[in-house]
């Protein structure tokens, strides 16, 4: 109990932005002690060093998968997770794995022409912050000299890909996978006058197209016109997907938590999260605490809870009450959704967790797309974003 006090009134360290945390600090005492089996109780684990434990014993550096968002999503959360336990076998993990892609010369073999892509570059920005090594910094600085060239809508906002089949698309998802990269790559490295600007800019632009009047936001949005999911007059996809939602709720909060206060964008981006937090609450399923695949329609009987954006809107609401972006009551919102994530984790045979109703990648599509995605165990979408959730609200479960 005592420990878990202490981790949570770590959380604002713990879960501040990189470039809000000092390059080394002192564990607390209470970190020293050894993580507790996963088997206990869930106020008495570390569900964080579970999880991270679980996946690395599953997979080596080696076989976790190639360059992309799903799996530096999840590396993010498993350095988080370092942050506070100062295990130096988490982050050896991040750097061998990125090391499989960054050349000693700095050299990277990614083209970097879609949004997606970019999102483990977050990993190379933290790399260069724990190991002051130039060659992190060469390879981040490819993305960020590949955005003067990005493809983007009339208004500015980046396209999801540079090919045939996402020009003009401004997807929700993407606004994670390139913004909080670009604050935290602006503070490493000096350049923020650009990445500030330019993040809450895209920010604001993607919020613009995609907020409707209850708050949440559509999928995607074609300027064109042209796909075959747009509207032929607003341009947006058909439905509130969850997980897209819940990439643009912590983006905001990553932008917000690093922007300055003057910043021209923030009382525009205070709205837009305000409006969406209001939503959020408004369908939250009140049985589980938790969100529904497609956000709006929880009263179809063919549509399920679903573990990553459940996660994805904790933290964000979490967080946001916290930093005074939102009002206090979310987060007891927050609490509830922690708790409903919480219920879909469970220890196997092998003592190993397990996280359960995770939806697998997804394109743009109608209802009966969204709700037919597979519901899968132990995604990376999942895990990640529960890690990101866990090291913000971990204790919350303590009264």
């Amino acid at each position: 109990m005592k420990r878990l006090r202490v981790a949570l009134a770590a959380v604002a360290l713990t879960t501040a932005p990189l470039v809000a945390l000092p390059a080394a600090v002192p564990p607390p005492a209470a970190a020293a002690v050894a993580a507790v089996a996963p088997a206990r109780p869930a106020a008495a684990t570390d569900w964080s060093t579970a999880v991270v434990d679980s996946t690395t014993a599953r997979y080596t550096p080696s076989t976790i998968g190639g360059w992309s968002y799903p799996v530096g999503l999840y590396l993010y959360g498993q350095y988080l997770t370092y942050r506070r336990t100062h295990d130096a076998r988490y982050l050896t993990y991040i750097k061998n794995y990125v090391d499989r892609f960054v050349k000693s010369d700095g050299s990277i073999d990614q083209s970097f022409n879609s949004l997606d892509s970019m999102q483990a570059g977050r990993l190379l920005v933290i790399l260069h912050h724990e190991t002051g090594q130039d060659r992190y910094r060469k390879a981040a600085k490819k993305i960020r000299d590949r955005l003067n060239t990005y493809p983007r809508t009339s208004d500015g906002g980046f396209w999801h890909a540079d090919n045939s089949s996402r020009a003009h698309q401004l997807w929700a998802d993407g606004v994670y996978m390139v913004n909080p990269f670009l604050v935290e790559y602006g503070k490493e490295f000096g350049d923020s006058a650009y990445t500030d600007d330019e993040a809450a800019k895209q920010l604001a632009v993607y919020g613009g197209h995609l907020q409707v009047a209850n708050g949440l936001l559509k999928h995607a949005y074609d300027e064109s016109r042209t796909a075959s999911w747009a509207d032929p007059t607003t341009g947006l996809a058909p439905e509130h997907w969850c997980r897209a939602v819940g990439w643009y709720a912590m983006a905001i909060v990553n932008v917000l938590d690093a922007i300055p206060a003057n910043q021209p964008r923030r009382p525009q981006l205070l709205g837009i999260f305000q409006e969406l937090a209001a939503g959020l609450e408004r369908y939250q399923d009140p049985a589980t605490g938790r969100w529904f695949q497609v956000i709006d329609k929880g009263g179809r009987s063919d549509n399920w809870t679903e573990t990553s954006c459940s996660s994805m809107f904790t933290y964000a609401l979490s967080r946001g009450a916290q930093q005074h972006y939102l009002d206090p009551h979310y987060a007891a919102v927050a609490r509830r959704g922690y708790q409903g994530v919480l219920a879909e984790l469970s220890v196997g045979s092998d003592g190993r967790t397990d996280l359960a109703d995770i939806s697998i990648g997804t394109n743009v599509g109608d209802y009966a797309y969204y709700v037919g995605r597979t519901r899968a165990v132990n995604d990376f979408h999942g895990l990640g974003a529960f890690l990101i959730m866990n090291e913000q609200l971990r204790g919350d479960s303590v009264s």
